[in-house]
């Protein structure tokens, strides 16, 4: 098999080209050389997707099998990477998202789901960002009609995670100390693998699949307990967690998602953040590997030596003022200390 990979340097799109080289592809990427170093092994063509030129020079160096694109978040632009591939590869495989869906996390979602409505052409000012995903999905379905695959991720984790999420608890893990735990440890959560996606999407090209699938993981795959547990434990465990009720840090105005990452109270706001279906993507095939698994390999990925924190700092600094900062920890841990 023939793979071209639009992005493949970072997460996601490099879990996507490690795994083809596992099985013996030739695999070609395409990228700006911005975000990250290539796979040993591939063929790297350097460009821009915004510049027609590139796109001529790319699909030049085709034909493929399939495209993987990763990194396509406008439709007027993943339109034209679409037409200018039209001719060159016989599948597309677009990564899209779940906040394709309006209702999620209010609601359980599936691929029946309401979906956010979004032209093919749309510009990078047209929508929101699960807004013009849909537009994305939209450009390429049309431009390799029959030929598309579209997998829509829920909660990713895994080596190669540059998102201000599981690299937040594992750096205050390791840190140690009284550390909040928010909400209950026996919440129920839903995440999934890089790898795992790339497995699933790599076997639906080579069965030669087309269709939407949303890939949020297995049920309940593991609790808010095991999640933060297996943090402290990957980071030596010197960090103590102290299980802080989710009213008391409402009413200190604790913001759900961002100043706790992942933190979801279960209000109507969060209601199904934690139970859309996949139930379409194991049916086809999907496996994933136990969630400590995925955590312990981040930790080790995180924390290597070599600098890995120098590369997230360049490109995805995790200096965000919405996470909570050592003092307001401290002053909770305090108020919540007086109040039990």
């Amino acid at each position: 098999m023939k793979l071209l990979v639009i992005g493949g340097s970072v997460f996601l799109g490099r879990a996507f080209v490690h795994e083809a080289l596992s099985r013996g592809w030739e695999v070609t990427t395409f990228n700006r050389g911005q975000s990250g170093t290539d796979e040993p092994g591939v063929t790297v063509v350097q460009g821009d997707r915004e510049q027609s030129a590139d796109l001529e020079r790319l699909a030049a160096a085709g034909p493929w099998d399939a495209v993987v694109d990763v990194c396509g978040y406008v439709p007027r632009v993943v339109g034209a990477s679409v037409a200018a591939l039209a001719k060159s590869a016989d599948t597309y495989l677009m990564i899209s998202t779940i906040n394709a869906y309006p209702e999620w996390p209010a609601k359980p979602v599936d691929e029946s789901s309401l979906r956010h409505e979004c032209e093919p052409d749309a510009g990078p000012d047209d929508g929101d960002y699960g807004k013009l995903k849909v537009g994305c999905e939209r450009a390429v379905t049309e431009g390799f009609p029959g030929r598309t695959l579209v997998i829509e991720p829920g909660l990713i984790l895994g080596p190669g995670d540059r998102a201000r999420r599981l690299a937040v608890w594992l750096r205050r893990a390791a840190q140690g100390g009284r550390m909040i735990a928010p909400g209950s440890p026996d919440r129920e959560m839903q995440v999934i693998d890089a790898r795992d996606i790339a497995v699933f999407g790599l076997d639906r090209i080579v069965d030669g699949s087309s269709g939407t699938y949303l890939t949020s993981g297995t049920p309940a795959n593991t609790t808010w307990g095991e999640y933060l547990g297996t943090c402290v434990e990957a980071t030596g465990g010197k960090a103590e967690l102290v299980w802080v009720d989710d009213a008391f840090l409402e009413e200190h105005n604790v913001e759900p998602w961002t100043e706790l990452p992942l933190w979801a109270p279960p209000n109507d706001d969060f209601a199904a953040v934690w139970s859309p279906s996949s139930a379409k993507a194991i049916a086809a095939g999907l496996r994933c590997r136990p969630v400590p698994d995925s955590i312990r390999d981040t930790a080790a990925w995180l924390f290597a030596p070599g600098g890995m924190d120098d590369a997230f700092d360049v490109h995805h600094s995790q200096k965000d003022d919405r996470v909570m900062t050592q003092d307001r920890e401290r002053q909770l841990l305090l108020a919540w200390d007086s109040r039990t």
